[in-house]
C-alpha cells in the first residue's frame, strides 16, 4: 500500500467513526468511544487486530500523573514523526492546559495552505471532524504515523 493509498485508508476508517458517541474507555464504532478507543478502532481496521490490552484508566489519568503513558505507547506501536510533518492519516497527542501528560489523540484528515482538519473524540460531542485550529495545535505534545499496512 503507497502511503497516499494508506493515508486515505486511515481517513476513511476514522471518518467511519463520525456520530459515534463519546463513552470512556470504550471502542465499539457506533456504540461508543473515547480519543483512544477512536485510534484503536483504525487500528484494528488496518491491521485486523489490537495492539496492545488497554488497562483500566480514570477519566483525570493525565492530570493525576506526569507519567507519559499514552506518548510511550504511540512509541511502542506508531512512529513518532516531528510535529511539522504531521499530514493526513497521522495521529497526533494533545497535553490539555494545565496537564502534566498527554491525555488526548486526533487523526488528521486534511492539510492544505488554508488549514487542516483532525477527527476525535471529544466528551459531550462524541466523535467528530472539526478544524485544527491555532489553540488546538499550541496543545500538540508529539506526532506519530501508522506502521505501513499490507495490502488486503
Amino acid at each position: 500500500m503507497t502511503p497516499i493509498d494508506q493515508a486515505d485508508r486511515i481517513i476513511s476508517l476514522a471518518r467511519d467513526w463520525i456520530g459515534t458517541p463519546y463513552h470512556h474507555q470504550a471502542s465499539l464504532k457506533g456504540v461508543g468511544c473515547d480519543c483512544l478507543g477512536l485510534v484503536r478502532g483504525v487500528w484494528r481496521g488496518l491491521y485486523g487486530c489490537e495492539a496492545e490490552a488497554v488497562p483500566a484508566y480514570s477519566p483525570d489519568w493525565g492530570d493525576a500523573s506526569d507519567a507519559e503513558q499514552l506518548l510511550a505507547a504511540g512509541r511502542r506501536h506508531l512512529i513518532e514523526i516531528p510535529i511539522g510533518d504531521m499530514g493526513p492519516g497521522d495521529v497526533f497527542a494533545l497535553r490539555w492546559k494545565g496537564a502534566q501528560s498527554a491525555k488526548h489523540l486526533g487523526i488528521v484528515t486534511s492539510q492544505t495552505a488554508t488549514g487542516a482538519r483532525f477527527i476525535h473524540a471529544y466528551e459531550k460531542k462524541g466523535v467528530i471532524e472539526v478544524t485544527l485550529s491555532k489553540q488546538w495545535r499550541a496543545m500538540i505534545a508529539a506526532a506519530f504515523r501508522f506502521p505501513d499496512a499490507k495490502q488486503g
